[in-house]
């Protein structure tokens, strides 16, 4: 039976986990700590800060921890089993939408403009993401140019480029 409410859960907090990563927080908070009483407010503390030190999708390492303590290995499974097949029948249903109207003027329209606003906003985390005070430092103008050049013109994997990075950071004083 536990099983069975694991599926649900986090088939619907994949189904309603609408505008980010974060906003599915306090559906997943109502369900394993409120309802079901699986981590305690506390432990849902934790493990929120815990899965932003690890790479992936935050509802992943969500499903994963919760469906562990709560199930074993079959708990794990189950909950990231319901939280992927709401993403994948989307895709699957837009992919097939895309296809059959990608070459009218306004589908190629809107995803241009998509395109911008993306790329804006990519720009503000950006910026977001710095002191802008470093980039007036000679320093990191070498650094944001040299790891501009490698990314755009050539083959070298980015994982690579922010590791040396940060070893070169170590050694180097401010």
């Amino acid at each position: 039976m536990v099983l069975i409410h694991l599926f649900i859960t986090f088939f619907k907090i994949s189904l309603f986990a609408v505008g980010g990563a974060y906003s599915f927080l306090p559906l997943l908070e109502r369900d394993i700590v409120d309802n079901y009483h699986w981590l305690t407010k506390g432990e849902f503390l934790d493990v929120t800060a815990m899965v932003k030190l690890f790479p992936g999708a935050i509802s992943i390492k969500f499903a994963t921890y919760t469906g562990y303590k709560v199930a074993g290995i079959a708990g794990a499974l189950i909950a990231n089993l319901a939280n992927a097949l709401v993403p994948i029948f989307i895709v699957f249903f837009l992919v097939n939408l895309y296809n059959k109207y990608k070459d009218l003027d306004g589908i190629k329209n809107a995803f241009s403009m998509v395109q911008l606003a993306v790329f804006a906003m990519i720009i503000a985390v950006a910026f977001q993401l710095i002191n802008l005070n470093q980039l007036v430092q000679f320093k990191s103008i070498i650094v944001v140019l040299v790891c501009f050049v490698l990314f755009l013109y050539t083959k070298v994997h980015p994982a690579f480029v922010i590791m040396a990075t940060a070893i070169i950071g170590f050694f180097i004083k401010k």
